[in-house]
């Protein structure tokens, strides 16, 4: 009699633990490819980095993890892509400045990117870097500005597109020097690259990685970085900050996933991007981009996010620019 009643009883405290516990699923997360949107071209920078994270991630997991190129409206519409997707975890957003940018410099966005994301991990931080044509006459960060100066209006700069850390160094440039200069948006900083080689553009406020191998391959100019202090990658190169007292942009990168992803897929994947910069071979390769590992919580990062969202809210006030 007490057997059938134990197994009863043990029966029970199964189902009880079942159903405290989450689906069997989470547990096995990825059991399929995972798509992670990027909002610029393949090349640039923010690909780069995205590509470097995926292959890792692709092999601790056994499931790939797929890079998917939505360029356009400064990354808007890789935001908004994944946004509207299932929040089942296998939709990631490779997060950027651009996304902290766009909510005060877009007037329509049809999302708030804070209140419809759900932070996941930060992955790295990074520079920019002021580089010009060789053809400028312009050696230095105040020879520049002089040089601008003299040709007001008669300077074009590019961008990876409105709202991209890339606009918003030159205009917060343009605004703290007096500067005046014409913004050309592209749809990546590997497409306006060819432009500002051959001077068509005379200018780009380009994120380090490939402003660094294109000024290292001699065919542009490195002037300054937009970090507040020189950069460990290039400490050769001087700080914008050193001749442009107060001038500051550092950039961010990490991972964001729709509102309502499931907590406990959040923190496999904070917990694996934890474990990849901790991998030496995987920080030499982004060390190598000019970008510093740093490893967050959701938390933290979210912080970050906010806290980021903030200061761009002001230079763009401050700039007096907006996009619609």
């Amino acid at each position: 009699m007490r057997r059938p009643w134990r197994a009863w009883l043990l029966g029970l405290l199964c189902l009880a633990g079942l159903a405290a516990c989450p689906p069997a699923a989470y547990g096995a997360y990825p059991d399929h490819p995972v798509r992670w949107l990027i909002g610029f071209t393949a090349g640039g920078p923010v690909d780069t980095v995205a590509r470097i994270m995926a292959q890792w991630l692709s092999e601790r997991f056994g499931q790939q993890f797929v890079i998917e190129n939505r360029a356009g409206s400064g990354g808007n519409l890789a935001a908004a892509a994944a946004i509207n997707s299932p929040p089942d975890g296998y939709t990631l957003l490779f997060v950027a400045p651009n996304n902290a940018i766009s909510t005060s410099l877009y007037k329509k966005l049809p999302y708030d990117f804070i209140r419809d994301t759900v932070p996941v991990a930060s992955i790295m931080q990074l520079t920019n870097m002021l580089v010009v044509s060789n053809a400028m006459p312009v050696k230095t960060v105040q020879e520049f500005i002089d040089y601008c100066r003299a040709n007001p209006g008669k300077i074009s700069y590019a961008s990876s597109g409105n709202g991209t850390s890339v606009h918003m160094s030159a205009e917060l440039f343009k605004a703290m020097t007096k500067c005046d200069m014409l913004h050309v948006p592209y749809r990546g900083s590997a497409v306006a690259m060819p432009d500002i080689i051959s001077n068509k553009v005379q200018l780009i406020f380009d994120n380090l990685p490939s402003a660094l191998e294109q000024a290292r391959g001699g065919t542009v100019r490195a002037l300054g970085v937009t970090s507040p202090q020189r950069w460990p990658g290039v400490p050769d190169v001087p700080a914008i900050a050193e001749t442009v007292p107060g001038f500051s942009a550092v950039g961010f990168y990490g991972i964001s996933a729709p509102k309502g992803t499931p907590a406990e897929i959040v923190a496999t994947l904070n917990k694996a991007v934890g474990e990849a910069l901790r991998d030496p071979k995987l920080v030499a390769r982004l060390n190598e981009t000019g970008g510093i590992p740093k490893a967050m919580t959701p938390t933290e990062f979210g912080q970050l996010i906010s806290e980021e969202t903030e200061k761009w809210r002001k230079v763009v006030e401050f700039a007096g620019v907006s996009v619609d």
